[in-house]
């Protein structure tokens, strides 16, 4: 699938006017980096379709289109930004755990730990019964066969995923349930007047608009950083006792403000619903049903404050029996035949994933453009709306692309490479290096107004 076709299914998916694709240029092709997967066209389509869905919530204001512009090569870049990330012209704190990683199991399987988290690490050290280091882990999941291991790390709530053939997902019950859902959902789930843009300082497409970011990691916080780039008010939330990953607090909170609320205590509760009355998007990666559980569902924010977008963003989506299951970008690659694809197409002896994060970003840039396209239909019909994305439909959509069987031969792309693409900022960190956003729209230039903050640094209100 060509970028061109790819941003006409997301554009006409959503129901969007079909007119506003004239005003769109795409330029690259694939691969733009060693894989059999249609990655750039991944990129530069989700990337497009965002600032597309930009430029149609400003024209609401303006009366006018822009045009939008995205090179490939910008969009891999901005897929890889965690990559490319430097403080003060050296690298950034660690961004994976040395467990992490694929592991050959009694059977001839393949099994992928993810302990990025230490809690998540100390529990797989638990049921393996071993020390903290890649030999012992090695040596303890030998005696394990893959499928039985894959099934209690996940009944105790850790992240694993067993190798998986393409044909060995699509048998699964978890793989039919996603079958049966399009890319992306946007449902209107309540009543409320129309909210045309309101007038505020600056011309940017979401100048005035108010998102509470409560993500981690880099699906969800990849959204909210595309609004910010846009000139929206995002508020990053984060809870004390979460555990995050520095260099993506770094690199996904440019453009927001950080507070922490504690959603445990009834304070904490309160002051989250009092930002919810102000606010227009409310962004979360939880699994699914976890903040309903707190009160703070979508339906429960629909008649907190009618006219909510409320977007959610999971791993394995909110059908079929994986849907309680914990998993990142990386994992639902594992399971769903991506890193035996990959492996099989480089005669490789291990597994293989993606040449980035993919999923992680794509699903982000979709729940980003749900978001503005769910602001322009409030603006003009009303009501409340509730979008919904997830790792594993973003994943199945790439494996619907067709495959580059030569593809894994691309020359891989350095950091020297893409330093056109990149800005320095200084910040609380230091200096930062980054990728700086891939949508380029001619009159209202994406940038990130602030620089990345330490969590915490903001009072739970609104500026």
């Amino acid at each position: 699938m060509t970028p061109e076709l790819a941003l006409k299914h997301i554009w006409t998916l959503a129901g969007c006017d079909p007119g506003a694709l004239r005003s769109v240029s795409l330029d690259g092709d694939d691969p733009g980096l060693p894989s059999v997967f249609r990655v750039g066209s991944l990129a530069s389509a989700t990337i497009a379709a965002t600032g597309l869905a930009a430029v149609e919530y400003g024209r609401l204001r303006s009366g006018h289109r822009q045009q939008v512009t995205v090179e490939m090569r910008r969009a891999l870049a901005s897929f890889r930004s965690e990559r490319y990330l430097r403080i003060d012209d050296g690298p950034p704190p660690a961004l994976r755990d040395p467990v992490m990683g694929f592991y050959a199991t009694r059977d001839g399987r393949w099994i992928q730990l993810h302990t990025n988290f230490p809690h998540h690490l100390q529990g797989v050290l638990n049921v393996l019964g071993c020390a903290n280091d890649r030999d012992s882990v090695a040596a303890a999941i030998r005696n394990w066969d893959g499928a039985t291991l894959d099934q209690t790390l996940a009944d105790a709530g850790l992240c694993a995923a067993l190798i998986r053939t393409p044909d060995e997902w699509a048998a699964l019950e978890q793989a039919h349930a996603i079958a049966a859902l399009p890319l992306f959902e946007i449902e209107r789930i309540g009543d409320a007047p129309p909210e045309p843009p309101r007038t505020a300082a600056g011309d940017r497409p979401l100048s005035g608009v108010r998102v509470l970011d409560l993500s981690r990691i880099i699906a969800g916080p990849v959204a909210g950083r595309a609004l910010a780039q846009h000139g929206a008010d995002v508020l990053m939330v984060n809870g004390p006792h979460l555990p995050n990953i520095a260099p993506l607090v770094i690199d996904n909170g440019r453009g927001k403000r950080s507070a922490v609320i504690d959603l445990r205590d009834a304070t904490g509760r309160e002051t989250l619903h009092g930002l919810v009355g102000g606010a227009d998007v409310f962004l979360q990666a939880y699994r699914p049903g976890a903040l309903a559980s707190r009160g703070f569902g979508p339906e429960e924010l629909a008649r907190v404050r009618p006219g909510i977008v409320y977007v959610s963003v999971s791993a394995y989506g909110h059908e079929g029996p994986w849907a309680q299951r914990r998993g990142f970008d990386s994992l639902v690659q594992s399971a769903s035949g991506i890193a035996f694809t990959e492996r099989q197409a480089a005669g490789w002896d291990e597994p293989k994933h993606l040449p980035c994060q993919a999923l992680d970003h794509a699903t982000g840039y979709l729940a980003a453009f749900g978001a503005m396209t769910a602001l322009a239909r409030r603006a003009t019909e009303g009501g409340s709306w509730h979008v919904r994305v997830s790792l594993v439909q973003t994943g199945r959509w790439l494996q619907s692309f067709g495959l580059l069987p030569d593809g894994w031969k691309a020359p891989d792309v350095t950091l020297d490479d893409v330093r056109d693409c990149l800005a320095t900022t200084q910040s609380e960190f230091g200096s930062i290096l980054a990728v700086q956003p891939a949508e380029q729209l001619n009159e209202t230039p994406a940038f990130f107004a602030l620089p990345p903050a330490r969590i915490g640094a903001h009072e739970a209100q609104w500026a």
